[in-house]
């Protein structure tokens, strides 16, 4: 997580039983590259000590001690002033209380007054005190400060009650932290879409004509995406992975789904990441096909071409904005290739009218399908090519990513 990398993040952790999802987030921030400093309150110390936070930051945790010790007259302005963003999870009704006016009676809120950084809060309590209109009209009063809140969620509460007031899961604060720090990124005020995935094709009610992509590597470009400021459609098969927080999703199934949702959409750029097919069964069978009947005869044709359609297709070709300018300005394609793998990506990056091609050797062991690395080599439109070596496929969409923006300008 790159976003991350050598970021100030405050963490404040507040008197709540969710306590122990800020150790997690505590620690997936430190693993990702942050530098983490946690304020307990009085309250929050009571739940988890400064110990775990210290055992998984390594780093002390600060609690109101530490306010009235030898840097008690510098070290909240320290914090208010040193941090790329502060963030209370979980936030309580109080603390939410102390924040919308402005009460600063331990280290946590007088931190939170003196700094200059986005403030992103993760409340957490109990359902009926969420709804309380005194929490509500402090949520909307800290919304129209600009402070941003990350949830709460709907389900079971400590209370033993179910409802509205439960702190995301860690992974989740973490993508709103993302969000928050990628919010004046190399692509922010531009729209991006990605596809992933591999597409299905209907034999019968119960069987499908499909490949081998798990979408890591779409998944990974829309995070990539979103890290640099993007309002990021994902438009996506069924997968066994969780979209990035902060992406619209479109979810579909075959390549006629997937080129109507493009139709309907327009953006900057195009990342044509899935793998979409190029055969579909020229008939589809209403009821399921059985084994008694013998061994059917399959007669395949030719799935539309999403990537040629869409790039020749212009705005108000159906509905949309007015005819005249182009659906996407930016198309990004992808060649998954067993041979030729150079030629058949140049002669798909000219056919279709792109501007880039990622291709890879789906051969290789360790890029491709199933695996979390991928090796891959960029032609342009232009005639340069980039190659690149072999990386995580989170690396590999920031480097796509990057080359988008480049694009753009």
């Amino acid at each position: 997580m790159s976003i991350l990398s050598e970021k100030h993040i405050l963490l404040g952790v507040t008197g709540s039983i969710a306590a122990y999802k800020a150790v997690d987030l505590a620690s997936k921030l430190a693993q990702a590259g942050a530098q983490v400093d946690v304020i307990l309150t009085g309250a929050g110390l009571k739940f988890v000590t400064g110990l775990s936070y210290q055992s998984v930051t390594g780093r002390r945790a600060f609690t109101d001690n530490d306010l009235w010790g030898n840097e008690a007259h510098i070290l909240h302005v320290s914090f208010g002033k040193t941090a790329d963003l502060l963030v209370i999870a979980p936030c309580t009704a109080d603390t939410m209380a102390k924040l919308a006016h402005g009460i600063a009676d331990n280290l946590l809120t007088v931190t939170a007054l003196a700094a200059t950084c986005p403030i992103l809060i993760a409340p957490a309590m109990d359902g009926g005190m969420f709804d309380h209109p005194a929490t509500q009209k402090n949520l909307a009063t800290l919304k129209s400060r600009g402070v941003l809140v990350a949830g709460p969620a709907e389900g079971h509460l400590a209370s033993g009650l179910s409802g509205k007031g439960r702190m995301l899961e860690p992974m989740e604060v973490l993508g709103h932290i993302r969000i928050a720090l990628g919010k004046h990124g190399k692509l922010a005020g531009r729209k991006i879409i990605v596809t992933a995935g591999g597409t299905q094709e209907a034999l019968d009610p119960v069987r499908i004509i499909t490949n081998h992509s798990t979408g890591r590597q779409g998944y990974a470009l829309a995070q990539a995406a979103l890290d640099s400021g993007a309002e990021v459609c994902l438009i996506t098969t069924p997968t066994a992975l969780t979209p990035p927080v902060g992406a619209r999703v479109i979810s579909v199934k075959s390549v006629q789904e997937m080129l109507e949702a493009l139709m309907n959409e327009s953006a900057d750029a195009l990342i044509m990441a899935a793998a979409a097919a190029d055969f579909r069964p020229k008939q589809v069978s209403r009821e399921k096909m059985k084994k008694r009947d013998g061994i059917p005869q399959i007669e395949l044709e030719a799935a539309p071409d999403i990537l040629k359609t869409v790039s020749s297709s212009p705005l108000g070709a159906g509905s949309g904005p007015p005819v005249g300018r182009k659906r996407f300005q930016v198309v990004i394609g992808f060649a998954a290739e067993s041979q030729d793998l150079l030629k058949n990506a140049s002669e798909k990056l000219q056919s279709k009218g792109l501007d880039m091609i990622a291709a890879n050797d789906i051969t290789a062991n360790d890029s491709g399908f199933a695996v979390e690395t991928n090796r891959i080599t960029l032609l342009f439109a232009n005639g340069t090519k980039e190659i690149l070596p072999l990386m995580s496929k989170a690396e590999a969409a920031e480097r796509i990513i990057e080359h988008t923006a480049k694009l753009l300008e």
